[in-house]
C-alpha cells in the first residue's frame, strides 16, 4: 500500500478515501495524539532508568535512554506501557554491562529481537546470553502496581509529590515537580466541536493512561468525550494492555459504531485496530506522526505496515473528514 501526500501533513491511500466517508465514530489514543508527551513521559523513562540502574544495579555510567531507543522499542508493537519500556531498557543495560558490550549497540540488538510480546521477548533474548536474575528479583516487575518498586519510582517522578499522594495515598521519595506538568495538550475545543457536529456523542478514548492522569492534563476537555465508552487501561488488568483488541472492541460496541476511525501514534495502536477489524468491527487506523522526534521514520513504518491514513496532527482531521 502506497501513501500519497495529499497536502501538507496529510498522507492517504487513494483507494481508501471513500471508506473515510463511512466513518460514524472516532476513538482516540491519548499520548502522542491528544497530548505531546515528549517532555513528560519520555523524560520519566530516562530518569527512572538512570535512578534504577544507579540504586539497584550500581551502574553509574549508563547511556541515556533517548528517543531513538524509545521509538525502537515502541516500533516492535509490544511497548505501549512506558514502564514496560523502562524495565526493558534497565535489564538490557544491566546485561550489556555484565557482558562487557557496548551499551548502545547491545540495546539496539535487543530491540531487533523484541516483538509484540513486549518484555517477555526481551527477557527471553537476554536470558539466553547472561544471568539477569538479580536485577529481575530486585525490580519484581510487573507485580502489583501500587506495591512494585519500579512503578513507584516512575509514578513518583511523573506525578510529583502532591498528585502522587492524591492518587496513591502515599508519600513520594522525590520533592521536584512531576513531569506531568510538561504534558503539552494538542487537543482543543475547536477540534472537538467540529467532530461533535459530524459524530455527535460518538467520540471516545482508548488509552494506556489512567483516567485521573488524563483528567489532570486535559481538564474540562475530557468531559467532551463519551466517558462511558472510553477505556483507561492503566486502571484495568494488564491482560487488556494494547495490542489486545478487547478494549477497543468494547468501546466500539458500546457506541454501536459500524465503521470506526481509531487515531493512534504507535504500532500497538495499529495492531490493535487491525485485530478489531479482523474480529468483524470495521476499524480504520489513522497514524499520528508529528509528535515523534523522527516523523519521516514513523511515516515509513506505518506505510510499510499498510496504514491507510497518516497525519502530522489531529488538527488535520477536520480537513480529511470534510468537517470544514
Amino acid at each position: 500500500m502506497t501513501l500519497t501526500k495529499k497536502s501538507e501533513g496529510i498522507y492517504i491511500d487513494n483507494f481508501g478515501i471513500d471508506i473515510l466517508n463511512e466513518i460514524d465514530a472516532v476513538i482516540f489514543d491519548c499520548d502522542g495524539v491528544l497530548i505531546d508527551v515528549s517532555k513528560s513521559y519520555d523524560r520519566v523513562i530516562l530518569k527512572t532508568t538512570q535512578y534504577a540502574l544507579e540504586n539497584f544495579a550500581k551502574i553509574n555510567d549508563a547511556i541515556d535512554v533517548d528517543f531513538k531507543i524509545i521509538d525502537g522499542f515502541k516500533s516492535t508493537g509490544g511497548f505501549n506501557d512506558e514502564v514496560d519500556l523502562t524495565y526493558a531498557a534497565i535489564i538490557s543495560l544491566v546485561a550489556a554491562k555484565k557482558l562487557e558490550k557496548d551499551q548502545t549497540s547491545f540495546i539496539f540488538d535487543v530491540i531487533k529481537n523484541a516483538d509484540s510480546s513486549g518484555i517477555r521477548s526481551v527477557e527471553k533474548y537476554l536470558e539466553n546470553q547472561v544471568d539477569i536474575s538479580d536485577i529481575k528479583k530486585q525490580l519484581s516487575y510487573p507485580g502489583v502496581h501500587h506495591e512494585n518498586p519500579l512503578y513507584q519510582i516512575f509514578d513518583q517522578l511523573f506525578y510529583g509529590p502532591e498528585l502522587y499522594q492524591k492518587l496513591f495515598k502515599n508519600s513520594s521519595n522525590f520533592s521536584e515537580s512531576g513531569l506531568i506538568e510538561q504534558d503539552d495538550v494538542i487537543l482543543n475545543n475547536s477540534l472537538i466541536e467540529k467532530l461533535q457536529k459530524k459524530f455527535d456523542s460518538k467520540i471516545a478514548i482508548v488509552t494506556g493512561r489512567g483516567k485521573e492522569s488524563i483528567s489532570y492534563s486535559l481538564k474540562t476537555l475530557l468531559e467532551k468525550f463519551d466517558l462511558k465508552n472510553s477505556i483507561f487501561l492503566e486502571d484495568e488488568s494488564r491482560e487488556l494492555a494494547k495490542p489486545n483488541p478487547q478494549s477497543l472492541l468494547d468501546s466500539i460496541k458500546g457506541m454501536n459504531s459500524v465503521s470506526t476511525l481509531y487515531v493512534g501514534d504507535s504500532m500497538e495502536d495499529f495492531i490493535m485496530a487491525k485485530k478489531v477489524t479482523n474480529l468483524g468491527s470495521k476499524t480504520i487506523f489513522c497514524g499520528i506522526i508529528g509528535t515523534s522526534k523522527n516523523p519521516q521514520e514513523k511515516l515509513e513504518l506505518f506505510e510499510q505496515n499498510e496504514a491507510m491514513l497518516v497525519l502530522d496532527s489531529i488538527n488535520l482531521l477536520p480537513k480529511v473528514l470534510n468537517l470544514e
